[in-house]
């Protein structure tokens, strides 16, 4: 049957969720209310006005509110850290133009890896059975050398293996092998990501 036999959805039906009971209140966020607001103020009105070549500025900012990163680290302006007390980055890493890291749980980065603009790394989701709709949380692990490409989501509880490609504008729900390039939505490995060192 085609899109356009099928009747039209049912939209007055009862929610299955009363969004009245939910409660994060056990939601531990990692800081003080007022660190998190200074945070937030810092990454609206400084962090964007950085010049875009001075990332050690950034770096800088982001270590001073609990971040871990390596040597070297490029993070473009516009990237956006929810918590980034919850965000470790491995050396000469890049962090593209409209990356966000939404670190209610642990997100850590390996070392040379990249993460391309507009990826959305999502370590948050609720849970659809629960009608006070709880928030769920699960860390994300990126080993070194992965490329994330242009646009991907990275789901809660995903890893991605080291020297991993994972092609653009994948949706990357599972953990996915080492040296292997992976795309799709739902994202799939494909084949095996030939070592540019490699003499064979």
């Amino acid at each position: 049957m085609t899109n356009d036999k099928l009747p039209p959805p049912v939209l007055d039906a009862d929610p299955m969720v009363d969004l009245r009971q939910y409660n994060q209140s056990w939601f531990d966020r990692g800081r003080p209310g007022w660190v998190i607001l200074l945070w937030w103020f810092v990454q609206a009105v400084t962090f964007p006005l950085t010049p875009q070549p001075l990332h050690f500025l950034r770096r800088s900012i982001l270590r001073l509110f609990g971040a871990r990163l390596g040597k070297g680290v490029a993070i473009r302006p516009t990237a956006r850290f929810t918590y980034p007390w919850k965000v470790t980055i491995g050396d000469y890493s890049w962090i593209g133009d409209d990356v966000v890291l939404y670190s209610l749980d642990r997100i850590s980065i390996g070392s040379h890896c990249v993460i391309s603009q507009n990826t959305y790394i999502c370590t948050g989701s609720h849970d659809p059975q629960d009608r006070a709709f709880g928030l769920v949380t699960e860390a994300i692990a990126i080993g070194n050398g992965a490329w994330i490409a242009a646009d991907c989501f990275i789901g809660p509880g995903v890893q991605i293996g080291a020297n991993a490609l994972i092609g653009a504008r994948s949706s990357v729900f599972s953990n996915m092998p080492a040296a292997t390039v992976c795309w799709g939505t739902p994202c799939r490995p494909h084949h095996p990501r030939i070592n540019p060192q490699s003499t064979d």
